[in-house]
């Protein structure tokens, strides 16, 4: 059974930083890329960030470039997602996604796996 278990998430000031965590199991690792993605409260599910299977490609959403970093650590089967200089704007709940390596992860309809969220808060 996949299991993506994010962690990390929290309250922040506004100009702070956080940094989330996902923990995969289940699945052969290096053989996905891995994403990010959240969801504000009555909106729908945006892309954030995904990185290539063997982390040597990296994309981002115009909304988060030159503040947030996406990596992982294939020995660890993590993914992780700095980010720095939060704005309100970035609140909301943040999604581990994984799908396979022919697969680019752009928009929901592309994530194979799902983790559960966690809940990003960022106070002004």
């Amino acid at each position: 059974q996949v299991q993506l278990v994010e962690s990390g998430g929290g309250l922040v000031q506004a100009g702070g930083s956080l940094r989330l965590s996902c923990a995969a199991s289940g699945l052969s690792f290096m053989l996905y890329n891995m994403g990010w993605f959240r969801q504000a409260p009555g909106k729908e599910r945006e892309f954030v960030a995904r990185i290539s299977w063997g982390g040597g490609s990296t994309s981002y959403a115009d909304s988060v470039k030159g503040r947030f970093t996406i990596s992982r650590d294939n020995a660890k089967n993590t993914v992780y997602l700095q980010m720095n200089s939060l704005k309100a704007d970035d609140m909301g709940i943040y999604y581990c996604a994984a799908a396979p390596r022919g697969t680019t992860l752009a928009g929901p309809t592309s994530v194979t796996y799902w983790g559960q969220g966690t809940q990003v808060t960022v106070s002004s």
